[in-house]
C-alpha cells in the first residue's frame, strides 16, 4: 500500500485531465468526463488538431447544462500540470479484426506519444485505453519510466460490466447487484471468474435455480461466448465501440479523484500474484488516489486459474512479436 504522503504529492493536480486521441473513443470519453463534474479542466490532443479544435467547441456548448470546466484543445506542452492522462489514440480495431491484430500499430503510435508525455509531465498518471490494452499498458509502462502504480489500463472493467448486464437480464434484476469479474486479457483469451459471482450475496447458480434456470454449464458458457462477441458484433454494426468504454473510463478516474478505493479489473503489473511476474494483465485491483495501490488475489477454481495462465501467455506472446 502507497504511504499517505506520496498519494497527496500525485493529488495536488488532479482536477485536469488530458485525453490524447480524439476519435470516437477519445470524444466519447471527454463528454462522459464532462459531464461527471470529476474536473474542472480538459485537454484534448490529437494529431489532427482541427479535430482536437472542433470536439473542444462542441463539448464546451454543453457548458449552460453541467458544471463548470475548462475544455479546449491544446499540445504536449500543455500536460505539465495535468494529474490524469487518458490515451485512446490510436488505430480502431476493424470488421474482422481482433484487438491483437492492432499490436504493431498501435505500439509504433505509442512510441511516438509516450516520449511527448514524459518530455512534460513525470507526475501524472498514465490510463491507457487504446487496444490491446494490456499489452499497450506494459508498453507504455516501460517506454514512460513512470512507476508501475501510476501506469495501468481499462482493462477488463467494460467486459465486467458487460458480464454483470448480461447476467443481470438473464435474470431480471438489475446489474448493479451482480457481483462478478472478468479477468485476463482484454480479448478472446478473457475468462469470467464465475467460481465467486454472486447475485445480492447469493451464490449464482443457487439464484439461478431460484429463477428456474438450471443448466448452469450451457447458461455461463452462453453469456460468457456473449460477452467476448459483443465488441465484435458492435464493430459489425456500428464500425466501433465507445460509449461503453466511456462510462468505463469515467468511473475509474472517479475512483482516482475521489480516492474511491473501488475494487475493479484494470490491467496493471503483476508480480507475484496469481503466479504471474513482469506482465500487465487485467486482475481485480484496489484503486484510489495512489493509482493502482494494491492487487487483489481473488480465489480461483483450478479451471480459472489454468485459463488465466493461458491468457497471460497469450499476452506474452504478443509482447515477444514487438520486442518487448
Amino acid at each position: 500500500m502507497l504511504n499517505q504522503k506520496h498519494k497527496k504529492d500525485i493529488a495536488m493536480n488532479l482536477q485536469k485531465v488530458a485525453i490524447i486521441g480524439c476519435g470516437m473513443v477519445g470524444s466519447s470519453t471527454a463528454f462522459a468526463l464532462a459531464e461527471s463534474g470529476l474536473f474542472t479542466n480538459m485537454l484534448l490532443i490529437d494529431v489532427n488538431r482541427d479535430r482536437a479544435v472542433g470536439e473542444a467547441m462542441d463539448l464546451s456548448h454543453c457548458l449552460p447544462f453541467i458544471r463548470p470546466v475548462e475544455i479546449r484543445a491544446g499540445n504536449y506542452s500543455d500536460i505539465s500540470d495535468c494529474g490524469i492522462i487518458i490515451i485512446t489514440a490510436g488505430v480502431g480495431q476493424k470488421p474482422g479484426e481482433t484487438r491483437l491484430d492492432c499490436i504493431k500499430k498501435n505500439t509504433e503510435v505509442f512510441r511516438s506519444i509516450i516520449p511527448q508525455i514524459t518530455e512534460y509531465n513525470r507526475d501524472a498518471f498514465l490510463l491507457v485505453v487504446s487496444n490491446p490494452v494490456d499489452v499497450l499498458s506494459y508498453v507504455a509502462y516501460k517506454l514512460s519510466g513512470y512507476p508501475h502504480n501510476r501506469v495501468f489500463g481499462s482493462g477488463t472493467v467494460l467486459d465486467s460490466a458487460r458480464l454483470k448486464f448480461l447476467v443481470g437480464r438473464r435474470l431480471n434484476v438489475n446489474p448493479k447487484s451482480v457481483h462478478a469479474f472478468v479477468i485476463g486479457e482484454h480479448g478472446d483469451s478473457e475468462l469470467a471468474v464465475w467460481s465467486s459471482a454472486n447475485v445480492g450475496g447469493i451464490e449464482l447458480d443457487t439464484y439461478c435455480s431460484h429463477c428456474g434456470y438450471e443448466r448452469h454449464d450451457e447458461n455461463r458458457k452462453a453469456i460468457e461466448n456473449d460477452v467476448k462477441n459483443s465488441a465484435y458484433e458492435i464493430i459489425n454494426r456500428k464500425g466501433a465501440t465507445y460509449y461503453g468504454i466511456a462510462c468505463a473510463t469515467t468511473h475509474i478516474c472517479a475512483s482516482i479523484v475521489r480516492d474511491e478505493h473501488s475494487i475493479m479489473p484494470v490491467s496493471t503489473l503483476v508480480n507475484g500474484h496469481y503466479g504471474l511476474n513482469d506482465i500487465y494483465i487485467s486482475v481485480p485491483a484496489l484503486i484510489g488516489s495512489g493509482g493502482v495501490e494494491d492487487v487483489i488475489d481473488i480465489n480461483l477454481s483450478k479451471t480459472e486459474m489454468n485459463a488465466l495462465t493461458d491468457s497471460a501467455s497469450t499476452l506474452r506472446s504478443a509482447l515477444r512479436e514487438i520486442g518487448f
